[in-house]
């Protein structure tokens, strides 16, 4: 349900935001240590893709649903079920492993749960911090927001792989279940004190979805975007399924641990520069720039088991994302009308991560076959798959910098839309 809006809460934002924080890093602690575990028990990467899709695939079906509870129900409650309910899932695999250790099927049945529950929290969140701030902290807000997602991805991978070179992955189970709690505990500090109105009367859910595609078809240019954006993802989606049995083939959890640390520092610096400088003009230029320059360093990530490769040329593909994404994201909002933002913003970013249920479900097999019929481990087979998803990237930025209609969103902007809150 929406809330009163009163002075600023920044200071409830900041409680809210340091659970949040907290349980980012614990979810990266359990997420990488069932990459090594998995891969460790079956020698397979298809093991570790079925795992990653089982944790995906709830929070893209259900984020629509989700988002229509988070406007009618009281969202803090949500966040609080949604953290505590999850938990639920961590510890099925916990106890499973305490038994004995945990099957494949155990570990998906368990991430498959928490991943059902924890899909109630994402829309809830995000509603909740602009409830709880003025419209001159929003920015603030969101550089904050993403930089706690992006804790898991800097911090988790380097720290997992510490603690498993000094136990194994019940620690780390452990402490995710605790951050689960401690995220209920600041939820329900900050839910303290809230008073709610009713809500609106909502539009139908098939309606709104009308209105929203209707804003994303009007011009061929954005439907292209629209599909480069999905096709990005499947690539990416691929990357990171495929880096850990690449890596784990031939070095440790903690090797690997210190290298998704440093690969993603890439995408920190290169958001830390647009955020000083930005881009002015010429976003398809860039945009398909920083594609093709992508691609040629995810080939090179799969060329060589060389960590100082692997870590050079992963720090650039991550590097490239921020810019890829700052252009798509500007060429197609710019050519949407401001009234519609929100749907066609909530359309696109479901359509746009369809690529990666697609390589969640074909990227580990791909790499298994490759292997098997090529006699290779496990982990060259990954790096084939690597580089022909370079090579196949590469391709698409070089085929998208033809396409007229694309340039045309460009050149033909229309009056400035207002800022949506939902980003691809």
């Amino acid at each position: 349900m929406a809330e009163k809006k009163g002075p600023s809460n920044f200071h409830k934002f900041l409680l809210l935001w340091s659970g949040q924080l907290v349980s980012a890093i614990g979810g990266g602690l359990t997420s990488f240590g069932f990459g090594v575990y998995v891969f460790n028990q079956t020698g397979s990467a298809a093991g570790m893709a079925l795992v990653t899709l089982l944790a995906f695939l709830p929070t893209l079906v259900l984020s629509v649903p989700a988002g229509v509870l988070a406007d009618r129900y009281d969202r803090r409650l949500l966040m609080m079920l949604g953290d505590g309910l999850s938990a639920i899932g961590i510890l099925y695999i916990l106890i499973c492993m305490l038994r004995g250790g945990a099957a494949l099927y155990q570990i998906c049945i368990g991430v498959f749960i928490s991943s059902v529950f924890s899909s109630l929290l994402e829309p809830a969140y995000r509603a909740t911090v602009t409830d709880l701030l003025t419209k001159e902290e929003y920015s603030k807000a969101s550089g904050m927001v993403s930089l706690a997602g992006s804790a898991r991805y800097l911090i988790s991978p380097l720290l997992a792989g510490l603690l498993l070179a000094v136990s194994d992955i019940k620690l780390l189970l452990i402490l995710d279940i605790c951050t689960f709690f401690l995220t209920v505990i600041t939820t329900g500090m900050v839910r303290r004190g809230l008073t709610a109105k009713a809500a609106e009367v909502q539009k139908s859910f098939v309606e709104s979805f009308r209105m929203g595609w209707r804003a994303v078809t009007q011009k061929k240019g954005v439907i292209i975007l629209i599909l480069v954006s999905s096709v990005l993802t499947c690539f990416m989606g691929a990357f990171q399924i495929l880096a850990e049995p690449l890596l784990l083939d031939f070095t440790s959890s903690t090797v690997l641990g210190i290298t998704e640390t440093v690969c993603a520092c890439g995408m920190l610096v290169s958001s830390l520069l647009l955020g000083i400088r930005g881009i002015k003009k010429g976003y398809v230029k860039v945009l398909c720039l920083s594609l093709l320059l992508a691609g040629i360093a995810m080939a090179a990530f799969g060329l060589k088991e060389n960590i100082v490769l692997i870590c050079t040329s992963g720090f650039c593909f991550f590097a490239m994302l921020p810019l890829a994404n700052n252009c798509l994201d500007y060429l197609v909002r710019t050519n949407i009308p401001g009234d519609l933002q929100g749907r066609a913003w909530g359309l696109i970013g479901f359509l746009s991560q369809i690529g990666y249920v697609v390589a969640y479900g074909t990227a580990g097999l791909l790499a298994d076959g490759i292997a098997k019929g090529m006699k290779l481990g496990v982990g060259r087979g990954a790096a084939a798959v690597i580089i022909l998803s370079g090579v196949l990237l590469g391709l698409t930025a070089a085929v998208l910098y033809r396409i007229r209609l694309v340039k045309e969103l460009e050149t033909q902007l229309p009056e400035e839309p207002e800022q949506s809150e939902d980003k691809t």
